[in-house]
């Protein structure tokens, strides 16, 4: 069963756009603090602080050797995301499969209906 403070966390860190770009930057592979700030207008510190965010909700984890910090994606925090996203899709289609179900119904009921009001 998913946890929804899990997900509460992990769509926080995923809300601001910065963390999405570093998300999406790991998705190609491992890379040290000093690599990811690069492409951004901001602080270093900032970027510690992105990362801490997204290390909290699980969607990175870091490992400091020596005097560099390399961040990788977790798969098991995409994971999560990933199948909460799953749940919520399969319970739209059932409800979309009930909907095409009773549409395709009352032509049915609509005939049945008409000649009970003749009869009338």
């Amino acid at each position: 069963m998913l946890n929804y403070y899990d997900i509460d966390d992990i769509l926080k860190a995923l809300v601001e756009p910065t963390r999405r770009q570093i998300v999406e930057r790991l998705s190609r592979g491992p890379a040290s603090v000093s690599e990811l700030a690069r492409p951004f207008d901001m602080s270093l510190a900032a970027i510690v602080q992105h990362l801490q965010v997204l290390e909290e909700s699980g969607l990175i984890r870091s490992e400091k050797i020596g005097r560099v910090r390399t961040c990788r994606i977790e798969p098991s925090g995409l994971d999560r995301i990933a199948g909460w996203v799953a749940e919520r899709r399969s319970l739209m289609e059932r409800r979309f499969d009930r909907l095409g179900e009773m549409l395709s119904q009352p032509a049915v009921d609509n005939q049945v209906n008409n000649q009970q009001e003749e009869k009338e």
